[in-house]
C-alpha cells in the first residue's frame, strides 16, 4: 500500500507534463536537398569492359610481348594490320594459311566472335567471345600492343 502512495502521485505528475507535443526542430534544408539528389541520382553504370583483362583468357596461349616467343598460339604483337599466318615460327593449320587477307578490325571482330565458324579448321580451340563490347575492349588493347 505504500508503494502505491509513492507511485501514485509520480504518475498522476507525469500524465499532466504528456498534454502537449514538443516542436519539431527547423528541418536543415540542405541536408534534405543533398538526400534527395543523392536519392534521385542514377545507379553507376558498369565499367567499360577492359581489354588487359579480357586479353587474360588469351594468355594461356598467346603472348603480345615484342619479339616474345610464340607459344600454342602466334605471338600476338602487332596483330591488327599484319597479314593472316604471317608470324615466323608459327605452324598455322593449312585453313588459317588458306584464309589470307589482313587482321583488320572487322576480321579480328568476326573471328574472335566465332574462330571455328569464321575458319573451319582453325588450331584455335577457343568458343569465341559473343559479347560485342568485349571483344571491341579486346581489339583495342591488341591495337595497342605494337
Amino acid at each position: 500500500m505504500r508503494k502505491l502512495l509513492i507511485v501514485s502521485p509520480v504518475l498522476f505528475a507525469l500524465a499532466a507534463c504528456g498534454g502537449a507535443e514538443p516542436e519539431a526542430a527547423p528541418a536543415d534544408t540542405a541536408t534534405e536537398t543533398t538526400e534527395v539528389a543523392q536519392a534521385e541520382a542514377p545507379a553507376e553504370e558498369p565499367a567499360a569492359p577492359s581489354g588487359e583483362a579480357e586479353f587474360a583468357v588469351c594468355k594461356a596461349c598467346h603472348t603480345v610481348n615484342k619479339g616474345g616467343p610464340n607459344g600454342v598460339g602466334p605471338n600476338l604483337n602487332g596483330v591488327v594490320g599484319r597479314a593472316v599466318a604471317s608470324v615466323q615460327g608459327f605452324a598455322y593449320s593449312p585453313a588459317m594459311t588458306a584464309k589470307g587477307g589482313n587482321w583488320d578490325e572487322a576480321a579480328l571482330d568476326s573471328y574472335l566472335a566465332a574462330p571455328s565458324k569464321v575458319v573451319p579448321g582453325t588450331k584455335m580451340a577457343f568458343a569465341g567471345v559473343s559479347d560485342a563490347a568485349k571483344r571491341k575492349a579486346l581489339i583495342e588493347y591488341l591495337k595497342a600492343q605494337k
